[in-house]
């Protein structure tokens, strides 16, 4: 097992081919099934590719041997906002095969994802009611958009995530997002957070869960953990490779399902490079390097 870009898409194609299984319904059966079109997208971020007309023309020429078929930019760009549901159970399924999934520590934050740069931007676009403004403390900017959670492994693997508006507490998010995601935590389970996520009633949401709640120290407490910064600084290079090497804040979404579904084809590329380095046993399990190009 080799670590380069077709070794990956071909073993994320055998993964999701056996994950979906067998297109069913009426109609005839695509040129482009849907575990190829899975495949693409994934390839198309590890690549750095942001817009769709450009991807499809390279594709061809980098790519063609594994995909005898490309679409046209607007039938990939049509297929791929309907194709969410399908990249986050992907997402779902590759977590769970990569050994980190296992690890009894989870990483959790949130970062801004920008949807629009101008006040008459945000008021024309199809996200209005959903986005909302917000301000980014680490990066002292407003934005306009959402902001996205992670729940990850330590090595970064997202192991469940969702969009929210940033109107809306941090706290409040993360324990829906935990309690969506009960079926898949353990007892004894510790979350590692930042200083935001203080609070004796969400510490209590959490132990309701069977896991514990690991943060910094706030200046106003008695000394409990420290700054825990070494550790704190996993989240953060999850953050960053998602925005420097998979474009997270490039994501070009203009509706609801476009950006969720563009969000999700970045995770789900940082995933399957993740699983895929477990699997040939590479020194840095969170290295992309060998895939983008």
């Amino acid at each position: 097992m080799h670590a380069d870009l077709d070794t990956l898409v071909i073993a994320l194609y055998v993964m999701v081919d056996d994950l979906l299984g067998p297109r069913r319904g009426p109609g005839r059966r695509p040129k482009l099934s849907d575990a190829e079109l899975i495949c693409l997208a994934v390839a198309q971020v590890l690549l750095g590719f942001d817009t769709e007309r450009r991807w499809l023309r390279f594709a061809g020429h980098r790519l063609g041997h594994l995909f005898p078929y490309l679409p046209t930019p607007s039938a990939y760009n049509r297929r791929l906002r309907r194709a969410g549901p399908l990249v986050a159970l992907a997402i779902n399924d590759v977590a769970a095969h990569t050994p980190s999934f296992g690890d009894q520590l989870r990483l959790v934050d949130s970062t801004p994802l920008p949807c629009a740069a101008s006040r008459e931007t945000a008021h024309r676009s199809a996200l209005v009611g959903h986005a909302g403004y917000g301000y980014c403390k680490s990066h002292h900017r407003y934005f306009w958009g959402f902001r996205l959670y992670v729940l990850a492994a330590p090595d970064g693997l997202p192991v469940a995530w969702c969009l929210a508006t940033p109107k809306l507490g941090e706290r409040e998010v993360v324990a829906a997002m935990l309690d969506h995601e009960r079926a898949r935590l353990r007892p004894g389970l510790v979350i590692l957070a930042d200083k935001g996520f203080a609070g004796q009633d969400f510490e209590r949401q959490v132990a309701g869960h069977g896991a514990v709640l690991l943060r910094p120290d706030r200046a106003d407490e008695p000394h409990r953990h420290g700054s825990l910064g070494r550790w704190r600084q996993w989240i953060e290079s999850t953050f960053d490779t998602l925005k420097d090497q998979l474009g997270l804040e490039r994501h070009r979404g203009r509706t609801l399902p476009g950006v969720a579904v563009r969000v999700a084809q970045r995770l789900l590329a940082l995933a399957t490079a993740i699983w895929w380095n477990w699997e040939i046993d590479a020194a840095d399990k969170r290295s992309l390097v060998a895939y983008d190009h």
